[in-house]
Formats: C-alpha cells, sequence, structure tokens
C-alpha cells in the first residue's frame, strides 16, 4: 500500500499541491484500495441546513455488530484514515468524515461553530437494528462528537476522545497557527479553515465540559505521551474533572503522537476493540438476568431476579 503523507510539512504540501490541481483528495484512494474495502458516499446534513457531506465507509454486506463513527480533526480528511478503514475486522463497520466545510463537504466556506457542525454530522447517528455505535471524536473532532453524544445520547453506545484537541494549543500546533495567521489570505482553502476553526474553539468548550458531564454512557479518552498539539495534560485535567480517571478511562499510548491515525493500524484498532471491549463488559453488569422459579408451598410459580 502506498504510503500517505503525514506529518505535518507533508501533509501541508499534499493539501497546497492538490488546490493548486484543483483536487479536493490531498492523498487519492483510488486506484490503491479497492471500493470493496472502502467507498466514498454523500449524504445530506442534519438541521436542514441544506449542504452535501462527504465521508469514507467500509461497505458490509450485513450489517457489522459495531459500527464506528469517526469525527475528524482540523484539517478534517477522512482519507488519512484509509489505511485503518481498509485493514477494519470483517465484524466492524466503520464511517469517517470530511466536516463541513472540508474537503468534498459543503458549505466551501468555515463553520466554527460546533453546535451547528454536530448537528450537520447528526445523520450519522443512523445504525442498523441491533447494531451498536461507537463514537470517535479526533482531534478537534472530539468537541464535536461531545455534543452530537449529548443531543441524542439514546443514540451512542460508546464515546472516545482520541488525540482531543481541547482549546489549549501545544507548542507545535501555537507555531503553525501563528505561521498560517500571517498568510491567512493566501494558504489554501482546508488549511485557512482549519486554522479559523481551532482559534474559535475556546469559547465553545464551556458547553463541551457541560456535556461530558451530564453524558452516562461510557468514554475513553486515549492519548499519546508525545502529543504536541493537543496537550496530554489538558485532556487529563478535563477527563478528571468531568468523567473520571483511572484505567478504563483515560489510556496513554507510549511514544505516540497527535495523529494516531498515522501509525501502525493494529496499534489504533486495538484502542477501538479495547474501548467497544470496555463498553460490552459495563453493558454486561448493568443489565439484569430473570429466572422463572417455584415459590411458596402450593407450587405458585413466581419471578426471582438473578444476577
Amino acid at each position: 500500500m502506498r504510503r500517505r503523507p503525514h506529518g505535518v510539512i507533508e501533509m501541508g504540501w499534499a493539501c497546497i499541491s492538490c488546490a493548486c490541481a484543483g483536487r479536493y483528495e490531498h492523498a487519492p484512494i483510488a486506484p490503491e484500495i479497492p471500493e470493496s474495502l472502502i467507498e466514498r458516499f454523500y449524504f445530506d446534513a442534519g438541521g436542514n441546513l441544506g449542504w452535501r457531506l462527504s465521508a469514507l465507509r467500509t461497505p458490509r454486506a450485513t450489517p457489522a455488530p459495531w459500527k464506528i463513527v469517526v469525527i475528524t480533526g482540523a484539517p478534517s480528511w477522512a482519507e488519512y484514515w484509509a489505511d485503518v478503514l481498509a485493514d477494519l475486522p470483517e465484524d466492524r463497520e466503520m464511517v469517517v468524515v470530511d466536516r463541513p466545510g472540508f474537503a468534498f463537504s459543503e458549505p466551501f466556506t468555515v463553520v466554527p461553530d460546533i453546535a451547528v457542525q454536530a448537528r450537520a454530522l447528526s445523520p450519522l447517528l443512523e445504525t442498523a437494528p441491533g447494531q451498536k455505535l461507537l463514537l470517535v471524536g479526533q482531534s478537534y473532532g472530539g468537541g464535536v462528537a461531545t455534543l452530537m453524544a449529548a443531543a441524542q445520547p439514546e443514540k451512542v453506545d460508546s464515546m472516545m476522545l482520541l488525540s482531543a484537541y481541547l482549546g489549549e494549543a501545544g507548542p507545535t500546533a501555537k507555531r503553525l497557527m501563528e505561521m498560517g495567521g500571517r498568510v491567512l489570505n493566501l494558504i489554501p482553502r482546508d488549511l485557512r479553515n482549519a486554522i479559523v476553526e481551532v482559534r474559535g474553539q475556546r469559547d465553545y468548550m464551556p458547553a463541551v465540559r457541560v456535556a461530558l458531564q451530564r453524558l452516562t454512557l461510557p468514554i475513553q479518552v486515549v492519548h499519546g505521551d508525545l502529543d504536541d498539539f493537543a496537550p496530554i495534560e489538558v485532556a487529563r485535567a478535563l477527563a478528571d474533572r468531568t468523567i473520571g480517571q483511572g484505567p478504563d478511562t483515560f489510556h496513554v499510548v507510549q511514544g505516540a503522537n497527535h495523529f494516531l491515525n498515522d501509525g501502525p493500524t493494529e496499534e489504533l484498532l486495538a484502542e477501538l476493540e479495547r474501548a467497544i471491549a470496555i463498553t460490552e463488559a459495563k453493558r454486561r453488569l448493568r443489565t439484569p438476568s430473570f429466572a422463572l422459579t417455584s415459590v411458596g408451598d402450593a407450587g405458585e410459580e413466581g419471578l426471582r431476579l438473578a444476577s
């Protein structure tokens, strides 16, 4: 499989080169990965916004037990999850979206309000009968995913905040925003929209904190200890204040940077399976079973709660 651009310089250059060529993809998927593994599809934004949004998904003949929905960061490029999508097991399905204002998704201007983005992306939470859903918010997408789950908690079984960017920039992110801010009107649309988004994200963080405190579904925070975009200390502090600590809540990936989807796919797939396993274990603990037993001298039948 052809190596996709990674790292700040390579990804930035891929964005510039595709803008010069008039493309929306920064690392085209075809022909290296067949459509039997990954396909692009389009859907109408929720909230009657009138936008046409783009995403990648893993086609399955029958619905998988778990659907994994990924809300990507800034810039929002679903194609950078292509290797993870291609390596996903058959008993899982995944959707990775281009958020509004990026790649193939409308509108082609920035949408800084993450509550509006959450409404737009709400159709992604639809599942097949009996199917469970893991919602993943990557980087900037962490806040958007949180508001999506808060608006429709009955549709989300589990949530993961992956390398979550939570209003505080690390040294590399600060440097890039400063550099990009000086030439904001000269850089390609997707990079420009990303800078505007990130600069204004702090205004929406109070709503995200309130939503995290109110959510009762299992939430895992996964962060690389070498992340210099979104400081791990900020993610840890937010988790401590809103959803608690412990290995089942906050998991540190040793030696990982901000782009966990850019490393070996086995590591990220293992994190996703870990989140699913924790959710299923908690579901079993919460669900009582009932056994039919005989009670009373007259042989009457009654129900006894069995744990």
